[in-house]
Formats: structure tokens, sequence, C-alpha cells
């Protein structure tokens, strides 16, 4: 079984359990008993689990691997997490992996030691034969609240626009706010739960807003990476530093996020919220993927009066619909 097939495989269970042999015999070309082979070498191998019989019978990638630690905060040192919970778990993975995970988790765990007021710290890692999951959770305030305070942001889910752009921290004394950006990027996945929020950062690069009805104390991130996986820390990096230069300089701000549900984007104070911060970056990418349109005063407010003001600032609009380009066009011709 080449690499690629086995990886095939895993990829197909993983999507749905049910039926595998059958899809596997129509994908690949050969007969279900040679599928049904395949999966036992892979039962055999402890790296896939059944459950069931005959046609009925349903797949699963088997738990390789799981740690869950509860510490105290207090005094809590993040890479005591990562040396005890976590790099153990991944020492046989490729070194550009590990040292994702390892910028990511302990970027985590300090956000949480510094910024939650929680007791405590729970960190918990799930392997199975294609990805790795951490989980870190803290029970204190609840990261989009304590942004909103700190911001005096007229609602929560302002937070998650400001995450999303970067540079975001409310202790700048000791952080520069590009953990969780990040953090963010160099992941498959990456998920914020926290009141009745849901960040949502998944494998196509798209940022998403969910609203729960639930309301859930504290914080919790979720961060998946696959364990084969080619990027690495510095190429990240790269995508957003300026030419020849070393520094943060380049965000992508996912303009659907200053538009919450029911609303369209129309005011200048809309407008104003969605250009907080933007000085602090050479260039700022707008992603207009989920806008339909925009209102006159909206545009003029971003591309005419935030650029007059801001001419350091290089603001280009992206994936924009025809009624959108319009109204952008008309503010710069203003």
């Amino acid at each position: 079984m080449t690499p690629y097939l086995r990886r095939a495989i895993l990829a197909t269970i993983a999507e749905d359990g049910s039926n595998v042999a059958a899809r596997l015999a129509g994908q690949h070309g050969v007969s279900r008993q040679s599928a049904s082979v395949w999966l036992g070498k892979l039962k055999q191998e402890g790296v896939v689990a059944s459950s069931g019989v005959g046609r009925g019978v349903r797949y699963r990638l088997a738990t390789l691997a799981q740690v869950r630690q509860v510490y105290p905060r207090a005094e809590l040192h993040e890479d005591r997490v990562w040396s005890e919970a976590i790099a153990p778990a991944l020492r046989d993975l490729p070194a550009n992996v590990r040292d994702i995970w390892r910028y990511a988790v302990t970027e985590m765990v300090n956000n949480a030691i510094d910024h939650s007021g929680s007791e405590q710290v729970t960190v918990e890692l799930q392997r199975d034969a294609l990805n790795t999951t951490v989980y870190v959770a803290d029970e204190g305030e609840g990261i989009f609240l304590k942004i909103q305070r700190a911001l005096n942001l007229y609602d929560p889910r302002e937070a998650i626009l400001e995450l999303a752009k970067g540079k975001l921290t409310t202790d700048p004394a000791r952080h520069t706010g590009e953990g969780i950006f990040f953090s963010s990027k160099v992941m498959d996945a990456f998920d914020i739960h926290s009141g009745k929020l849901h960040f949502m950062h998944d494998e196509w690069g798209a940022d998403v807003l969910l609203e729960r009805p639930a309301d859930a104390s504290g914080t919790l991130v979720l961060m998946r990476l696959a364990n084969d996986g080619g990027r690495t820390l510095q190429e990240v990096f790269d995508q957003f530093a300026a030419p020849e230069e070393y520094t943060f300089a380049k965000t992508i701000v996912p303009v659907r996020l200053a538009q919450h549900e029911g609303e369209k984007l129309v005011s200048r104070s809309q407008a104003k919220r969605l250009t907080m911060r933007f000085e602090r970056f050479q260039t700022v990418v707008l992603d207009f993927d989920g806008v339909e349109e925009i209102g006159q005063a909206f545009a003029d407010e971003v591309f005419r009066v935030f650029q007059q003001a801001h001419p350091a600032t290089a603001l280009l609009p992206i994936h924009m619909t025809p009624a959108v380009e319009n109204m952008f066009k008309r503010a710069m011709r203003a």
C-alpha cells in the first residue's frame, strides 16, 4: 500500500465511516474484496477501528494518543504545558509540524495564563493517523467580553473582527497581539468558543462567525493540524511581512465579520469600526467575500476618508461583487 493510497483511504474514512469498502472500490477501480483487504491491513496496524458487521459495519480513525491535563493557572508556565502534555505525543512528527504546534500551543496557553483570570487551565490532545487536535480551555471572563470591555466596543461580535485584524492585545506591555492571529493562520482549523459566539478559521482560509443559543462560560480554543502538513511557520510569517522586513506589516480582514446578522454595511459608523487600527499596518487586504453590497457612505468612509487620513496604509479590496466594486470605484473617483 503506497503512502498516497493509505492517506486516501484514511481520508475517506474520516469523511464518512459507512459503506467504506464499496466507496473505495468505486474511487480506485478495484473490487470490494480488495478494498476490504486494505481496510483489514489498516485495522491490523491499529490506525483504523470498526463496529458492526456485514454491510452495517462502520469504520473510524482510531485514537492513537490522548492526553488531558488540568493545571492551576497561578504560577503556570506555558513551556511546562508543552513539554509535559503535548510534546511527548508529537515527537515522531516532522519538525515543521512540531514547530507549528509548539508556537500555537504556547501562545494559547500563555493567553489563558495572562488574560483569563481563571482558576484553572485545561489542555487536551487527541491524535489519529491523519490529524492532531489540541484544546485549550479556561473558566475566566471570556475572550470576547474581555476585548469588548478593553476596547469599549458596542457589541462582543466586534471583538471577533478585531481579532481577525491582528495586532490586538489587552496587555500591550507584555504582548504584541500576534499570537491568536498567527496561530489561526498556521492551523488547518482554528476555533474559539466563548459566550454565545464561535469564531472559526477553517481549512479553506475563511473566517466565520457563528452564534449559539447557549451561553458558555470561559474560553475554549480548538486547533487542528495534519500530521504530515507541509507548511512552515516562517512561510506563514512571511505572508504578512513587508518585503525585506521582519515586521507584521500586512493583514487580511474578512469584511463580512463587520456585517452582523440582518445588517447591511451602509453607515459611516460601521466603516469606522471596520477601519479601527488599520493604521498600524502598511497593507490591509479587505476581503469582501460574503458581502453582497455596501452603501455609499460606508464606501466613502473606508476608501476616501480613511485613506486620505492614513496615506501610509494601502487598502486592497478583493472578492468584490459588481455592486461592491461600483461603490468602491465611486469612492475612488470622489
